[in-house]
Parts: C-alpha cells; structure tokens; sequence
C-alpha cells in the first residue's frame, strides 16, 4: 500500500482556462471529478476489471504488466497484478488482508498507473486545505480547466475536461497520470486508458480491457484464511528531502560532465524510489536547466545507498525528489585547421 501525501505548502496558485465556465473551490471540482470516476467507492457498483500495461513506444520492454480486480466494497476485494519482475497478489476482506508478492519491490512506474486506475485522484482530501479557485467547465464538452500550484518539491497540475469536470490529468511531485477515453459505466465516467510519461521518449499506457458487473461473486475469492502479517506487507512511504538525505549511507559527489549547450550552471531535481534495503531502484527526471545532464546524474544517483526507511518499526520503500546544483563547462569541438 502507498502512503501518499503530497507537500501542499503552497506558494502560488494560477488558473489556465478556456470556454463559458463557472468559478469553484479546486477541492469541489477535484472531489467532483472523483465522485464521477473512482470505481472503488462506498456504496459503488461490484465490478470485475481487467487492464494491461504497456510501454507503447517500446512494447518489448519490461515495462509491461496485468491486473485483474474483483471489487464489492471498500472492504471486500481482490487483486491480482502479474510483471516480468514483480507479481502481487492482494485480497481484503473486512480487517483480514492477505498479500503475497512475487518480488522484493514494487516498480514506481506499476504502482502509479494501478494507483490511477483504482484511486485516481488519491491527494484529492489534503485540497481542502488548499486555498484556491479554479474555472470548472460547464458547457462545451471540449472546455478545460487547470490550476497549477507550487510547493516546495515543485509543481502540482490538475486538468479537469467536458462539460462534465472529469480528469483529464494530473502531475505532482511522485504521482502523475493522463485520463482518456471516457465510457459510461453504471452512471459513472470512467477513463479506459491511463498514460504516463516518465521520462522523454517512454509512454507506458495502462488500458481497461474489460469491465463489468460483478453478479453472485465466488465468496472463496475473498477468503483470508490467515492474515499476512505487518512485517511481511510491502508498503512505501512518501518523504521530504531532509528526511532522506539524513538516511544516506553512501552518496558520491556528482560528477558533471561537460555539455554542448548551455547553461553551464543551475539546478536539477531528480525523482528516486528506493527499495526496503534502501538500495535506488527507480530514478526519473524531476526538471533541469540542462536536459542533457540528468541521464549521467541519473546513473550516478542509481549507485547510491539509503538506510531502510520505516514505518512503526516495518521496513518499507521510500520515494522523495532530490535536489542538486551543477556547475560545469561547455564541450566545444575543436575547428580543424
């Protein structure tokens, strides 16, 4: 399970719109939106769900996986999630859960397009605190919406589409997903493609290959005969900067090598998960002044080492966004003669 919170120590707010709109709180247009699409919801309809991840613009990649969901209640579910380098197997059934995983970590990259299918706006309750308006659309079934926010880990981005205010996406420090193609499915709206972009050149989509009705469920799907116990759970927790930094264990200085373009100086912020032996399994761009040095920093970052974060004495993974400036010099070929 991830234990997700998001830094909303905001600085500025600002609003990009279009259409005939109405002004509302951002936490009603995101409360809104989940109502109309979170399947998972009490008192929502039982259903079975199947999806499949690929990377589309490398299908041979092991960026690829398959869930499969038997849903009743908030209470009573079961989840099966199948990769080449992490399976789980996931049941709930009142205080009873059951988790057998096939792996010792659970990919960022797989984590955020399940999070997405199942809770698609899970920051959407810490928006009440915040203090801002946005346009919701409320009569062309092309108008948008956005509110972009900054905190202290960086920008935060919440889309809203249609006539309706559905997600379109939404981009944070750690959690960030695009909603498209929308269907009807007992009265709600519900996105059968998800889409993230972690990186330039990777596309890792999530589709909604079936869902239905789940009608007379086997009641042997959701039997716990003996609850998993809190040490054996892979979870993962959310922490700031200076929290991580104090786990450090080994962090070579980075080395910068020179660029062919400028600038030569300024700052980079890098997105890393690390695993419950506080090795860096996960390392994604999080904004550069130069693009062209966050690969060799990426590399350099994959070698570091943390001690094992924890949560009530269990160890679990940790993801944060670190900071870094560099200071290097400009690689210009030498004319010949």
């Amino acid at each position: 399970m991830r234990i997700l919170t998001v830094a909303l120590m905001i600085f500025s707010a600002s609003v990009a719109v279009c259409g005939d709109m109405q002004r509302a709180s951002l936490f009603e247009v995101a409360h809104s939106a989940v109502l109309q699409s979170k399947l998972t919801q009490l008192g929502g309809v039982p259903f079975h769900l199947k999806a499949r991840i690929v990377e589309t613009t490398n299908p041979e990649s092991t960026y690829k996986a398959g869930i499969e969901e038997y849903w009743v209640a908030p209470e009573k579910w079961r989840r099966t999630i199948h990769s080449p380098e992490f399976s789980q197997t996931l049941v709930t059934n009142g205080t009873a859960v059951f988790e057998k995983n096939d792996g010792d970590y659970y990919p960022w990259w797989l984590e955020d397009l399940v999070t997405a299918i199942f809770d698609p706006l899970p920051m959407v309750d810490q928006l009440k605190r915040v203090n801002a308006q946005i346009e919701q659309p409320t009569a062309s079934e092309h108008s948008s919406t956005c509110s972009r926010l900054q905190s202290k880990e960086g920008y935060l981005v919440f889309c809203f589409k249609g006539r309706q205010g559905v997600l379109d996406y939404v981009v944070t420090p750690g959690y960030d997903a695009t909603f498209k193609d929308y269907e009807e499915f007992k009265g709600k709206q519900i996105p059968r493609r998800i889409v993230i972009d972690p990186e330039p050149g990777t596309t890792i989509e999530a589709k909604i290959t079936e869902l239905t009705e789940l009608l007379d469920a086997d009641a042997q799907l959701f039997a716990v005969p003996e609850p998993t116990p809190p040490d054996q759970h892979l979870g993962s927790v959310r922490v700031d900067e200076e929290t991580a930094r104090k786990l450090v264990i080994n962090t070579p200085e980075i080395t910068w090598p020179a660029v062919g373009k400028n600038p030569t100086s300024g700052k980079m912020a890098l997105f890393i998960s690390v695993d419950r032996a506080g090795h860096v399994r996960e390392v994604w761009p999080g904004g550069s002044d130069n693009s062209d040095l966050e690969d060799p920093a990426r590399e350099q970052v994959r070698k570091w080492q943390f001690k094992p974060a924890g949560v009530k004495g269990v160890p679990v993974q940790m993801e944060t966004i670190l900071t870094f400036a560099f200071q290097t010099k400009l690689d210009i070929p030498h004319k010949k003669p």
